[in-house]
């Protein structure tokens, strides 16, 4: 699989993921809706760090400039 995210993409991702743990961990956020979103900040760090998001591919989308 090609790289089809760019770093601003990913850099957004980090910082959603972040801050939905410290909401998390704070208290702002819990139960059902805490864990999903945690869930999905796990997403988040893992697409970002490999720079492959699966959604993209179908929907035909690419924010890395040097995906061809």
């Amino acid at each position: 699989m090609k790289r089809n995210m760019g770093s601003i993409d990913r850099g957004l991702r980090v910082l959603i993921a972040a801050l939905l743990v410290v909401l998390y961990l704070t208290g702002k956020i819990g139960g059902t809706l805490g864990v999903v979103l945690l869930i999905l900040a796990v997403v988040f760090l893992l697409t970002s760090l490999l720079g492959i998001c699966p959604l993209y591919y179908p929907l035909g989308l690419k924010t890395n400039k040097k995906a061809k």
